[in-house]
């Protein structure tokens, strides 16, 4: 088998639909020589219909990133479909909809805290479930949208983001030792069901849209995905604790 990921074993979260950056992560993963597992929450059933949309379908693991009987159990489960994992890659986001939309000053601490539980602290709950599947040269990649800035509507989301970039480098750190990457890529806005999901968040579409240097594509998941299927190959065996920018390049530019 030949590709960018051959013979690799990847464990992929968060694919809802097929617009998700991660149903496209799983499926250039497929066609670039790995097997997939994937995880899905709540409506199972949903994750496995779309699984079957994937060059092979692949099989679908129950998991709730804040449950911690099911993170304590995700080994075992993935080993019932494969001896051990390459690379996982953790797009995951939730935050109650007081955290959003403008909410920033009058969201409830409760609410809050569900928003860095399952956004921020799972990207490390997530690596230390798998990580009695993996070896040296395994990767972990998660999805950020740029933390340097405080963005219209994002709100607390906005903080989940920034505590999950910071979060990264700390794996990064304590897990170099297992030889074991840790980064992100951090993708522009693109239209996906956790964006229409967020109130307003339409608002910097256009300006990003006008202001990126290579232009932006609001449609094109593949983009972030090849970045991240990069991060999970061989091609990158020296580099953790970064952040990738896919985002046609607004990161790099000022206001007009």
């Amino acid at each position: 088998m030949s590709g960018l990921l051959a013979g690799k074993r990847l464990l992929v979260t968060g694919v809802i639909t097929d617009q998700s950056i991660a149903f496209s992560v799983a499926k250039l993963a497929q066609e670039q020589g790995a097997r997939v597992v994937l995880t899905g929450f709540g409506r199972l059933s949903l994750v496995e219909r779309i699984a079957k949309r994937l060059p092979d379908q692949a099989p679908v693991i129950e998991l709730d990133v804040s449950n911690a009987e099911q993170l304590d159990g995700l080994a075992d489960k993935v080993r019932g479909h494969v001896d051990g994992l390459d690379g996982v890659v953790h797009s995951i986001g939730f935050a109650p909809q007081s955290c959003l939309g403008g909410g920033f000053l009058s969201a409830p601490w409760e609410d809050v805290a569900t928003a860095l539980h399952v956004s921020t602290y799972s990207y490390k709950s997530l690596a230390m479930a798998a990580l009695p599947l993996m070896r040296p040269g395994g990767s972990i990649v998660g999805l950020t949208f740029d933390a340097q800035f405080a963005w219209p509507v994002y709100d607390w989301m906005g903080v989940a983001k920034a505590g999950l970039e910071s979060a990264s480098r700390y794996l990064a750190m304590h897990l170099g030792k297992q030889g074991i990457r840790s980064n992100l890529v951090s993708a522009g806005p693109l239209r996906t069901m956790a964006a229409k999901s967020i109130p307003g968040f339409e608002q910097f579409e256009d300006e990003w849209v006008k202001r990126a240097p290579l232009g932006w594509d609001l449609g094109d998941q593949q983009a972030a995905a090849k970045a991240c299927l990069a991060l999970l190959s061989d091609w990158f065996p020296a580099t953790t604790g970064e952040i990738v920018h896919v985002d046609g390049g607004f990161h790099a530019v000022g206001a007009a």
